[in-house]
Order: structure tokens, then C-alpha cells, then sequence
């Protein structure tokens, strides 16, 4: 029982850390606030995000290996497998606001020069996205959690 629940903290608070930071990125990409100081703090929040991206998958899979209802069970079911595609598509979607981002802080270093608005609100749009995809997986999990759905 200590197990479980120690999995379930480590997992719910990868899932919030993510939150945070996907939250961060879209607040960041607004061309009206975007100066170098920006550029250079978003790449960490980035980071930070893909860390948290991956705790949550990781957590995720170490609960579906020694929680107690065992990897059989949660392989047979379908919204588990639902959330896990979800999940990766929009690790997917949030792939090309890091690359601008990592482009952004190259050229900022190598001229001076800060991305266009146009680049900004592209990128914002994209973890935007994402963020608003992110809001199906909690009610699948719910649903997986009461037994709505399950094999």
C-alpha cells in the first residue's frame, strides 16, 4: 500500500510539474513580452518541461509495473493505452516550439536578433495546443479509475 501510494504522489506530481511549465511556455510566448531575457528563460523552462514529460511517462509505467492492479491488467485496457497515445501525440505537438526555441537562442547569440512575432505566436499555438489536448487524459483516467471502459 505505501508503494502505491508513493507511486501515485511521484506521478501526480510529475503530471503538475508539467502543468506548470506548459503553463510557463504560453505565457512567455507573447511577442509583446519577448525580449533576450525571454529567449534565454524559456529554453530552461523547456527543459524543465521535457523533464517533467518524462518523469510523467516514467511514473506512469512504474505504476502500471508494481502498482497493484500489475501490468496484465493495465495492458488489457484500452483508455489506459488511450491516454499513453494522447500523451505521446502531444509530446509530439510541443516538438516544434522546442526546436524554435533552441533556433531562437542560436541566432540570439549569433546576431542579436529576436524572433518575429509571426515565429511567437506560432509557437505559442502549438503548446497551446497541447495544453488543451493535455485536459482529455485526466477524465480517461478517471474513467479508467472507476472502471468505465475496462476489460
Amino acid at each position: 500500500m505505501i508503494l502505491e501510494s508513493l507511486l501515485a504522489y511521484l506521478h501526480i506530481a510529475a503530471i503538475l510539474t508539467l502543468v506548470v511549465f506548459t503553463t510557463s511556455l504560453a505565457a512567455l510566448c507573447r511577442p509583446l513580452w519577448f525580449n533576450a531575457d525571454v529567449v534565454r528563460r524559456l529554453q530552461r523552462v523547456d527543459q524543465i518541461y521535457w523533464g517533467s514529460w518524462v518523469a510523467v511517462l516514467a511514473t506512469g509505467l512504474a505504476r502500471m509495473a508494481w502498482g497493484m492492479k500489475g501490468f496484465g491488467w493495465y495492458a488489457e485496457q484500452p483508455l489506459l493505452w488511450a491516454k499513453i497515445v494522447l500523451f505521446v501525440v502531444i509530446g509530439l505537438l510541443t516538438l516544434p516550439t522546442s526546436r524554435a526555441l533552441a533556433r531562437w537562442r542560436r541566432e540570439l547569440a549569433a546576431t542579436g536578433a529576436l524572433p518575429e512575432a509571426a515565429q511567437i505566436d506560432a509557437a505559442r499555438r502549438w503548446v497551446m495546443i497541447a495544453a488543451h489536448l493535455f485536459l482529455l487524459i485526466p477524465l480517461a483516467a478517471v474513467f479508467l479509475a472507476r472502471g468505465v471502459g475496462t476489460v
